[in-house]
Protein backbone atom coordinates (compact mmCIF):
# COMPACT_ATOMS: atom_id res chain seq x y z
CA UNK A 1 0.00 0.00 0.00
CA UNK A 2 0.87 3.36 -0.90
CA UNK A 3 2.39 5.42 1.76
CA UNK A 4 2.51 9.02 2.46
CA UNK A 5 5.81 9.62 4.02
CA UNK A 6 7.93 12.06 2.29
CA UNK A 7 5.10 13.69 0.61
CA UNK A 8 4.69 17.20 1.30
CA UNK A 9 1.05 18.03 2.98
CA UNK A 10 0.65 20.87 1.56
CA UNK A 11 0.96 19.65 -1.83
CA UNK A 12 -1.39 16.55 -0.95
CA UNK A 13 -3.96 19.60 0.19
CA UNK A 14 -4.44 20.99 -2.84
CA UNK A 15 -4.04 17.62 -4.78
CA UNK A 16 -7.17 17.47 -2.55
CA UNK A 17 -8.70 20.50 -3.95
CA UNK A 18 -8.82 19.39 -7.48
CA UNK A 19 -10.66 16.18 -6.54
CA UNK A 20 -13.36 18.67 -4.68
CA UNK A 21 -13.25 21.15 -7.39
CA UNK A 22 -14.62 18.20 -9.31
CA UNK A 23 -16.45 16.74 -6.85
CA UNK A 24 -18.32 20.38 -6.52
CA UNK A 25 -18.91 20.89 -10.30
CA UNK A 26 -20.57 17.76 -10.25
CA UNK A 27 -22.79 18.78 -7.74
CA UNK A 28 -23.62 22.28 -9.08
CA UNK A 29 -24.61 20.26 -11.95
CA UNK A 30 -27.34 18.27 -10.50
CA UNK A 31 -28.53 21.22 -8.43
CA UNK A 32 -31.40 22.17 -10.60
CA UNK A 33 -32.19 18.39 -11.29
CA UNK A 34 -35.01 16.54 -9.90
CA UNK A 35 -33.38 15.37 -6.22
CA UNK A 36 -34.58 12.05 -5.63
CA UNK A 37 -34.36 12.14 -1.49
CA UNK A 38 -34.45 9.52 0.37
CA UNK A 39 -34.39 9.15 3.91
CA UNK A 40 -31.25 6.37 5.26
CA UNK A 41 -31.86 4.38 8.65
CA UNK A 42 -29.93 7.42 10.86
CA UNK A 43 -32.87 9.80 9.54
CA UNK A 44 -30.79 11.95 7.33
CA UNK A 45 -31.66 12.54 4.15
CA UNK A 46 -29.62 11.72 1.01
CA UNK A 47 -29.57 11.86 -3.06
CA UNK A 48 -28.42 10.87 -6.10
CA UNK A 49 -26.10 13.46 -5.57
CA UNK A 50 -24.39 12.56 -2.40
CA UNK A 51 -23.63 9.28 -4.65
CA UNK A 52 -22.33 10.56 -7.27
CA UNK A 53 -20.02 12.71 -5.54
CA UNK A 54 -18.97 10.04 -3.34
CA UNK A 55 -18.27 7.43 -6.16
CA UNK A 56 -16.10 10.25 -8.03
CA UNK A 57 -14.44 11.22 -5.00
CA UNK A 58 -13.59 7.79 -4.05
CA UNK A 59 -11.87 6.80 -7.17
CA UNK A 60 -9.84 9.91 -7.50
CA UNK A 61 -8.64 8.86 -4.21
CA UNK A 62 -7.63 5.76 -5.58
CA UNK A 63 -5.90 6.71 -8.39
CA UNK A 64 -3.76 8.99 -6.53
CA UNK A 65 -2.87 7.08 -3.41
CA UNK A 66 -4.06 3.35 -4.44
CA UNK A 67 -4.89 0.96 -1.78
CA UNK A 68 -5.76 3.88 1.15
CA UNK A 69 -8.97 3.20 3.10
CA UNK A 70 -11.72 5.63 2.64
CA UNK A 71 -14.36 5.91 5.24
CA UNK A 72 -17.00 7.86 3.39
CA UNK A 73 -20.53 8.49 4.31
CA UNK A 74 -22.53 6.96 1.81
CA UNK A 75 -21.33 3.62 0.81
CA UNK A 76 -17.82 3.16 3.19
CA UNK A 77 -18.74 3.71 6.56
CA UNK A 78 -17.79 0.67 7.66
CA UNK A 79 -14.36 0.39 6.31
CA UNK A 80 -11.63 -0.72 8.36
CA UNK A 81 -9.04 2.19 8.35
CA UNK A 82 -4.68 1.88 8.32
CA UNK A 83 -2.10 3.67 9.60
CA UNK A 84 -3.25 6.59 6.77
CA UNK A 85 -6.75 6.84 5.48
CA UNK A 86 -9.14 9.42 3.82
CA UNK A 87 -12.53 10.73 5.87
CA UNK A 88 -14.87 11.80 3.00
CA UNK A 89 -18.36 13.67 3.00
CA UNK A 90 -18.81 13.85 -0.33
CA UNK A 91 -22.43 16.25 0.22
CA UNK A 92 -22.18 17.65 3.58
CA UNK A 93 -25.43 20.10 4.62
CA UNK A 94 -28.02 17.58 2.29
CA UNK A 95 -30.85 19.52 3.49
CA UNK A 96 -29.26 22.93 2.81
CA UNK A 97 -28.51 21.37 -1.16
CA UNK A 98 -32.33 19.81 -1.18
CA UNK A 99 -33.80 22.85 0.03
CA UNK A 100 -31.37 25.51 -2.33
CA UNK A 101 -29.42 27.37 0.47
CA UNK A 102 -26.41 26.71 -1.09
CA UNK A 103 -24.79 26.44 2.69
CA UNK A 104 -23.27 22.55 1.58
CA UNK A 105 -19.79 21.36 1.44
CA UNK A 106 -17.30 18.73 -0.19
CA UNK A 107 -15.24 17.34 2.65
CA UNK A 108 -11.98 14.91 2.45
CA UNK A 109 -9.40 14.54 5.04
CA UNK A 110 -6.20 12.24 5.22
CA UNK A 111 -5.81 10.85 8.79
CA UNK A 112 -2.24 10.06 10.12
CA UNK A 113 -2.80 7.60 13.03
CA UNK A 114 -5.61 9.62 14.34
CA UNK A 115 -5.50 13.17 13.50
CA UNK A 116 -5.64 14.84 9.99
CA UNK A 117 -2.60 15.70 8.25
CA UNK A 118 -3.97 17.19 4.82
CA UNK A 119 -7.61 18.42 3.96
CA UNK A 120 -10.15 20.32 1.95
CA UNK A 121 -13.70 22.15 2.25
CA UNK A 122 -14.86 23.03 -1.00
CA UNK A 123 -18.11 25.28 -0.77
CA UNK A 124 -19.12 24.51 -4.30
CA UNK A 125 -22.37 27.28 -4.31
CA UNK A 126 -21.00 29.81 -1.98
CA UNK A 127 -17.43 29.78 -4.96
CA UNK A 128 -15.16 29.04 -2.32
CA UNK A 129 -12.52 26.42 -0.79
CA UNK A 130 -9.84 26.45 2.14
CA UNK A 131 -7.17 23.60 2.33
CA UNK A 132 -4.70 22.76 4.64
CA UNK A 133 -1.20 20.76 4.92
CA UNK A 134 0.48 22.48 7.13
CA UNK A 135 -0.75 25.61 6.69
CA UNK A 136 -3.98 26.61 5.86
CA UNK A 137 -5.37 28.84 3.13
CA UNK A 138 -8.41 29.46 1.07
CA UNK A 139 -9.24 30.26 -2.65
CA UNK A 140 -12.22 31.38 -4.82
CA UNK A 141 -13.36 28.43 -7.08
CA UNK A 142 -12.03 28.73 -10.58
CA UNK A 143 -14.62 29.91 -12.69
CA UNK A 144 -15.47 27.97 -15.76
CA UNK A 145 -13.68 24.68 -16.96
CA UNK A 146 -10.76 26.72 -15.14
CA UNK A 147 -8.38 24.60 -12.08
CA UNK A 148 -6.21 27.56 -10.99
CA UNK A 149 -6.36 28.75 -7.37
CA UNK A 150 -5.64 31.75 -5.89
CA UNK A 151 -4.51 30.59 -2.62
CA UNK A 152 -4.44 33.47 0.68
CA UNK A 153 -3.28 32.48 3.84
CA UNK A 154 -6.52 31.77 6.36
CA UNK A 155 -5.86 32.96 9.79
CA UNK A 156 -8.18 32.87 12.80
CA UNK A 157 -8.67 36.35 14.61
CA UNK A 158 -8.35 36.90 18.36
CA UNK A 159 -11.70 36.89 20.17
CA UNK A 160 -13.52 40.14 21.65
CA UNK A 161 -14.04 40.66 24.88
CA UNK A 162 -17.54 41.71 24.21
CA UNK A 163 -19.95 40.44 21.09
CA UNK A 164 -18.60 36.96 20.23
CA UNK A 165 -19.92 35.84 17.12
CA UNK A 166 -21.49 32.05 17.02
CA UNK A 167 -21.90 30.07 14.41
CA UNK A 168 -24.94 27.68 14.96
CA UNK A 169 -26.47 25.06 12.52
CA UNK A 170 -29.65 25.85 11.02
CA UNK A 171 -31.28 22.76 11.12
CA UNK A 172 -29.79 21.26 14.66
CA UNK A 173 -29.89 22.71 17.60
CA UNK A 174 -29.85 21.28 21.24
CA UNK A 175 -30.18 22.58 25.34
CA UNK A 176 -26.67 21.44 25.65
CA UNK A 177 -25.30 23.79 23.35
CA UNK A 178 -27.03 26.20 24.29
CA UNK A 179 -25.89 25.84 27.92
CA UNK A 180 -22.05 26.14 26.98
CA UNK A 181 -22.97 28.82 24.76
CA UNK A 182 -24.22 30.62 27.59
CA UNK A 183 -21.17 30.80 29.79
CA UNK A 184 -19.85 33.33 26.93
CA UNK A 185 -20.72 36.93 25.86
CA UNK A 186 -22.27 36.22 22.45
CA UNK A 187 -23.21 39.53 20.57
CA UNK A 188 -24.22 37.36 17.15
CA UNK A 189 -25.77 34.42 16.42
CA UNK A 190 -25.04 33.70 12.67
CA UNK A 191 -26.78 30.19 11.53
CA UNK A 192 -24.48 28.17 9.02
CA UNK A 193 -24.36 24.69 7.99
CA UNK A 194 -21.86 22.17 7.07
CA UNK A 195 -18.53 22.33 7.69
CA UNK A 196 -18.57 26.07 6.80
CA UNK A 197 -18.96 26.86 10.36
CA UNK A 198 -14.97 25.60 10.83
CA UNK A 199 -14.30 27.81 7.92
CA UNK A 200 -15.65 30.86 8.65
CA UNK A 201 -14.02 30.43 11.77
CA UNK A 202 -10.27 29.53 10.26
CA UNK A 203 -11.04 33.06 8.06
CA UNK A 204 -11.19 35.01 10.93
CA UNK A 205 -15.30 35.81 10.13
CA UNK A 206 -16.47 34.12 13.86
CA UNK A 207 -15.41 33.06 16.82
CA UNK A 208 -17.27 29.88 18.29
CA UNK A 209 -18.82 26.52 17.43
CA UNK A 210 -20.39 24.45 19.96
CA UNK A 211 -21.65 21.20 19.12
CA UNK A 212 -22.96 18.83 21.45
CA UNK A 213 -25.42 16.93 19.74
CA UNK A 214 -24.46 13.99 17.56
CA UNK A 215 -21.93 14.28 14.32
CA UNK A 216 -19.69 11.88 12.31
CA UNK A 217 -16.29 12.01 11.63
CA UNK A 218 -16.40 12.65 7.82
CA UNK A 219 -19.00 16.11 8.81
CA UNK A 220 -15.13 17.51 11.16
CA UNK A 221 -12.10 16.26 10.38
CA UNK A 222 -11.48 18.60 7.57
CA UNK A 223 -12.73 21.53 8.72
CA UNK A 224 -11.02 20.51 11.91
CA UNK A 225 -7.31 20.60 10.51
CA UNK A 226 -8.25 23.54 8.29
CA UNK A 227 -8.97 25.82 11.63
CA UNK A 228 -5.98 24.05 13.50
CA UNK A 229 -3.36 25.16 10.90
CA UNK A 230 -5.24 28.50 11.00
CA UNK A 231 -4.69 28.91 14.78
CA UNK A 232 -7.43 27.92 16.11
CA UNK A 233 -8.45 24.39 17.68
CA UNK A 234 -11.38 21.95 17.89
CA UNK A 235 -11.56 20.18 21.73
CA UNK A 236 -13.87 17.69 23.53
CA UNK A 237 -14.56 17.20 26.57
CA UNK A 238 -11.63 18.54 29.09
CA UNK A 239 -10.03 20.46 26.42
CA UNK A 240 -8.49 17.84 24.52
CA UNK A 241 -8.29 17.49 20.85
CA UNK A 242 -10.67 14.99 18.90
CA UNK A 243 -9.17 12.54 17.44
CA UNK A 244 -10.09 9.94 14.58
CA UNK A 245 -10.42 6.28 13.19
CA UNK A 246 -12.85 5.27 15.90
CA UNK A 247 -14.54 2.22 14.18
CA UNK A 248 -16.45 1.16 17.44
CA UNK A 249 -17.95 4.01 17.98
CA UNK A 250 -18.99 4.01 14.36
CA UNK A 251 -17.16 7.04 13.65
CA UNK A 252 -19.32 9.36 15.63
CA UNK A 253 -18.12 12.29 17.65
CA UNK A 254 -18.89 13.38 20.99
CA UNK A 255 -19.17 16.65 22.21
CA UNK A 256 -16.46 19.56 20.67
CA UNK A 257 -16.53 23.24 20.60
CA UNK A 258 -14.57 24.92 17.37
CA UNK A 259 -12.62 27.97 18.73
CA UNK A 260 -10.62 30.69 17.18
CA UNK A 261 -8.85 31.78 19.84
CA UNK A 262 -7.66 29.12 21.96
CA UNK A 263 -7.86 31.04 25.15
CA UNK A 264 -11.40 30.66 24.86
CA UNK A 265 -11.24 26.96 25.61
CA UNK A 266 -10.96 27.75 29.43
CA UNK A 267 -14.59 29.18 29.56
CA UNK A 268 -16.04 26.05 27.60
CA UNK A 269 -17.41 23.30 29.85
CA UNK A 270 -18.44 20.38 27.81
CA UNK A 271 -20.76 17.15 28.29
CA UNK A 272 -18.69 14.33 28.55
CA UNK A 273 -20.61 12.28 25.80
CA UNK A 274 -23.03 13.19 22.79
CA UNK A 275 -26.08 11.14 24.54
CA UNK A 276 -25.57 14.36 27.49
CA UNK A 277 -27.49 16.48 24.82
Amino acid sequence: MMRFDGQNPDEIAQKLAQIALEAGRLLRGMESALVDKRIKDDGTPTTAADLAAEELIIRRLDEAWPGVPVVAEETSSTVQTDDYFFLVDPLDGTGDFIHGTGEYSVNIALIQGNRPMAAVVAAPAMGSIWIAGERARVSALPDGQGTDFNWQDAKVRPAPEQDLVALVSRRHGDIATEACLSVLSIGTRRMTSSALKFCLIASGEADVYVRCGPTMEWDTAAGDHILTCAGGSVVGPGGAPLTYGHEEKGYRNGPFAAIGDTALATRLDLPVSASAA
